[in-house]
Formats: structure tokens, sequence, C-alpha cells
């Protein structure tokens, strides 16, 4: 009778556990400002492409979080704690794409953002005076930091998928500049480097933009008033652009959650 008993306790728990339902994955994005500007809901006619990405999704199936904010390089989201927050939630199943590059040029230690990065890829560092936080720092190179957020998101069982940043409103020749032997390449780079995906969101944009022919055009079409911050429909050119490299991406799992 006891056995009998405790038997039918274990098909119980088996037939409650088998009835609920499955924990969604989340996708997390990071970034800057160009992904998610201020807070996310338009100030200033201000858009990041992440404000629009969910619309992609079957959102049903995956959860979206837009975790990029304003103002931050790949070095200041990580020392201000925003990658640990997310860390401690991130859970196998899950992908995080993280966009960085355009506040990595800065000063390393300004008393106005001391957000610079070092210049590549390699394992330079510099220790400095960081007159906002008014402690010692050590400062690495772009593709370390990169390569910090590729290595912990696997580590914990998610998806990390690199992607180049988005063109600036900037022309050359006729054309739009590109990140390559920048910050672009160096994203391309640690993605090979470490067995990532990466989509070269640069380049699928940039071919867009030349499109339109000049600076004045894609400026009254895409941009603000500056060169960098996408209105509402460059935001979601941007976002559809990141759909079409993902979908180049043949063997992420990512794509089984993109409306058809």
């Amino acid at each position: 009778m006891k056995n009998r008993f405790l038997f039918l306790l274990l098909t119980l728990g088996l037939l409650v556990a088998a009835s609920k339902p499955a924990s969604r994955p989340t996708l997390y994005l990071i970034g800057d400002s160009t992904v998610r500007n201020g807070s996310g809901k338009g100030a200033d006619r201000m858009w990041g492409w992440g404000s629009f990405l969910a619309e992609h999704f079957d959102t049903t199936r995956i959860a979206v979080r837009n975790h990029a904010i304003g103002g931050r390089s790949s070095r200041t989201f990580l020392t201000e704690g925003r990658w640990d927050k997310i860390l401690s939630q991130l859970k196998p199943g899950d992908f995080v794409m993280m966009q960085f590059g355009h506040n990595d040029n800065g000063p390393l230690a300004d008393t106005a953002r001391a957000r610079g990065t070092l210049k590549g890829i390699g394992e330079e560092s510099e220790e400095i005076y960081n007159p906002i936080t008014k402690k010692r720092e050590v400062v690495h190179t772009y593709g370390w930091y990169m390569r910090k957020y590729v290595k912990e998101a696997k580590a914990k069982g998610a998806t990390p998928i690199v992607l180049s940043l988005v063109p600036r409103n900037q022309w050359q020749n006729g054309k739009i500049i590109r990140g390559t032997g920048s910050y672009g390449t160096w994203a391309a780079d640690v993605a090979k480097a470490e067995n990532a995906y990466f989509i070269d969101l640069n380049e699928i944009v940039a071919k867009k933009y030349d499109a339109l022919g000049d600076e004045t055009k894609l400026k009254a079409t895409y941009f603000v008033e500056d060169h960098t911050h996408t209105n509402e429909a460059g935001a979601k050119l941007n976002a559809e652009s990141v759909i079409e490299g993902l979908r180049g991406l043949k063997k992420c799992s990512l794509n089984k959650y993109v409306k058809k």
C-alpha cells in the first residue's frame, strides 16, 4: 500500500511538471543609443533599432529584452554593472545580440564620460585614474571587452551574436564610410576567433544608405539632426537589416523564432 501511494505521488508530480509550459528563451540586446535611444520611446524623434526588433519575432515563443543604453561603450556597459545583471538572469537557450563601437573611440579618462577603450582586439591594457568613479581602473581593448561578453554568454549556455556597428551618415567619394579597418572589422575578428555568430550590420545598412545617393537625402529620410541617431524610419530599416543578417546565419537557432 505504501509503495502504491508513493507511486501515485510520483506519477502526479510528473504530470504536474509536464503540464507546466516550458520557459521561453530570451533574446537580450546590449549596445548604445543606436540600439536603444533614451527610454526607447522616441524622445526628440530619435529611435534605436532595438525598439523595433521584437516586431519581427513570435513573442509568444521568445522574449526580447532591450538592455542597450545611450552613451555606453563596450567598456562602460561592463563597468557600470549592466552586464552582470544580465548574466544573473541568462540561462541555457537564451541569445545575446551585442553591438558596440560608436562610443569606444572616446578618451580613456576624461571628466565627461571616461568611456574609451584601447584600439584593436589584443591583450594590451592601460591603468588609469577614472575621474568619474574616482578609482584606478585597468582599461582594455575593444576586442577584450567583446570577447568577455561572448565567452561569458557561452558559459551560461546562451548563444552570442556579434554585430558590427550601424554606419553614421558620413560619406566619402559618393559612398557611406564603412567600419572596415576599425570597429566593424574588429567585431568580425572577435566573432571569428571565438566561433560566435556575426552579422555585418554595418555593411548591410551601408548598402541601403548608398542607394539614397547623398548625405542630405539620407538625413531627410532616416536621420535626425546629427549623423548618428536615426528617426523611426531609420531605426525600422536597421531592425529589418538585423533580421536580414540573421536569416543569413542558416545554423543559428534564433531563426526559428522569426516571424515567417
